[in-house]
């Protein structure tokens, strides 16, 4: 009904910076809440950042200051904008997304990519 696909991930060096980018196709009607969540190598997933529908931010102490979340509505595409990257930061990255899906009748269900590598190094 819905996918997510990432993009932008990579091999970056300590201190650098990089842009991810998640698009949302299908049955949409709208999408209220997304956000980008990370996993390390033997480590839980964990929030990264998220946004609201009308544009509101969170973000994980980690990351406050260096990350940036944004979203194109029309697009129906979420960015997480990463800079002063450190080696910790190096893990798969995931987004999701609370989607409307065009059905009858209509009903709301969360969604998440495939996940996009970032790996950044010392």
């Amino acid at each position: 009904q819905v996918q997510l696909v990432e993009s932008g991930g990579g091999l970056v060096q300590a201190g650098g910076s990089l842009r991810v980018s998640c698009a949302a196709s299908g049955r949409i009607i709208s999408i209220d809440a997304m956000g980008w969540h990370r996993q390390a190598p033997g480590k839980q997933r964990e929030l990264v950042a998220g946004i609201t529908g009308g544009g509101s931010t969170n973000y994980a102490d980690s990351v406050k200051g260096r990350f940036t979340i944004s979203r194109d509505n029309a697009k129906n595409t979420v960015y997480l904008q990463m800079d002063s990257l450190k080696p910790e930061d190096t893990a798969v990255y995931y987004c999701n997304a609370e989607v409307k899906v065009r059905s009858w009748p209509p009903y709301r269900d969360d969604y998440w990519g495939q996940g996009t590598q970032v790996t950044v190094s010392s």
